[in-house]
């Protein structure tokens, strides 16, 4: 590997952010906390739960932040054989859609411009992962977002119990000022990872992408729609986003929605 290829984005990004966790945690650990408190009681049991969590929430993040999002495979074939066999496979009543790049594009499936690769069931490009949300890693990116929210909510709770604030304006601010930053940045993680916790969860549960909530109406597979075609309810939205079932591809349910909607206007008519 060359050695510039250390300082590329996506290795700082993961460097400073476990710098970043690991740093938190020693700060809450080296101060007067309810963490170091239980620690010379004896109680090791929280420490080590804490210490347990916050391990795997940063597992969780590298993972979702390595792995593939769902990019979409293109084969090394004649551009001819390649459009004719994708098209075969998209139902005619669905928008043909192409990337410049990466020929036929499969529904709900866009071409991400940092990563230079066209992504199934495409969410966002994380800045913080230096990965896109895709079909793939999406689950694990809501799963990460929750344990994240819990570390980080625990983690204020215990920069708070070491804050004390009967001591003299100068010697407070010389033991506890690296603590309040800390709490202050606590608070502004927590924020943040609440306002996208909750935003993920209400798009997992109409079955609808960050990317499609935002600009649906330039997306030609739903601007033509009155209604969001993939959702099927919230009990099947979960269980297909969590679990894949019920399987299938997005053309046969776009497609469905259509047959749907063309015998609700016969009908009315």
């Amino acid at each position: 590997m060359a050695p510039w290829a250390l300082l590329s984005p996506g290795v700082l990004v993961r460097t400073g952010h476990t710098v970043l966790t690991w740093g938190i945690t020693l700060v809450l650990f080296l101060h007067d906390t309810a963490l170091r408190q239980w620690e010379e009681q004896g109680e090791l049991l929280l420490p080590l739960t804490f210490l347990l969590l916050v391990l795997g929430s940063l597992l969780l993040y590298l993972a979702v932040s390595l792995m593939d999002p769902g990019y979409v495979n293109v084969q090394p074939q004649p551009q001819e054989e390649v459009k004719e066999e994708q098209t075969a496979m998209v139902p005619q009543a669905i928008p043909l859609r192409r990337c410049r790049y990466c020929l036929v594009l499969p529904l709900r499936a866009r071409h991400c411009r940092e990563c230079r690769r066209c992504v199934r069931r495409y969410d966002h490009h994380c800045p913080w992962m230096e990965n896109c949300v895709g079909e793939r890693n999406h689950p694990l990116f809501v799963a990460y977002l929750a344990l994240q929210l819990v570390v980080l909510l625990w983690s204020l709770y215990l920069a708070w119990s070491g804050l004390h604030f009967f001591q003299p304006w100068g010697l407070w601010l010389r033991s506890s000022g690296l603590l309040f930053a800390t709490f202050l940045l606590l608070s502004l993680f927590s924020l943040v990872a609440s306002l996208l916790l909750a935003s993920h969860l209400y798009l997992v549960a109409s079955n609808t992408t960050t990317w499609e909530f935002i600009s649906s109406h330039r997306i030609t597979y739903l601007r033509q729609r009155p209604s969001n075609p993939f959702d099927r309810g919230l009990t099947r939205n979960l269980a297909h986003f969590f679990c894949g079932w019920p399987s299938g591809s997005w053309e046969t349910l776009w497609a469905e929605g259509e047959d749907e909607e063309g015998e609700g206007r016969s009908q009315a008519v």
